[in-house]
């Protein structure tokens, strides 16, 4: 599937509920299944700057493809960098970071958070994007 259809089955999802309780509780149901991040991972080099609440990235490209790993102490935001790594994680550092991410948007979801987990959300974005700019500069020399 590429990014954008992975968008669209994201935003059918959420329109299947109309009131905001029921979408926390869609985010935080989706960061409760996401595997949890090995401790090898939890080190400060992987902690995002700018969130509220601590939250650890890993990526490693395998194949080609760019694949995230994440935790947060914090169960909305596990859930929104579950979200992230949904749509973002197997596919390639160029598509990973040409990817207009408009689902975020269309969800609602920026608007129903506080500042503080709306800078987390676009911290994690940019940290996935620079992991994935990162990849391609090392794989295009």
């Amino acid at each position: 599937m590429t990014i954008n259809e992975i968008q669209d089955e994201v935003i059918e999802e959420f329109a299947d509920f109309d009131d905001w309780m029921d979408k926390y509780q869609l985010l935080i149901d989706l960061g409760s299944e996401q595997a949890p991040l090995d401790d090898k991972y939890k080190t400060e080099q992987n902690l995002i700057d700018g969130c509220q609440s601590r939250v650890w990235l890993q990526a490693d490209l395998v194949d080609g493809k760019v694949e995230f790993q994440a935790e947060s102490d914090a169960l909305i935001v596990k859930g929104i960098v579950a979200l992230l790594i949904r749509v973002l994680s197997g596919h390639t550092p160029q598509e990973i970071s040409e990817a207009e991410l408009y689902f975020i948007e269309r969800i609602g979801l920026r608007d129903h958070l506080s500042p503080t987990r709306s800078n987390g959300l676009l911290a994690m974005l940019k940290q996935m994007k620079m992991y994935a700019l990162a990849f391609q500069a090392v794989h295009s020399s």
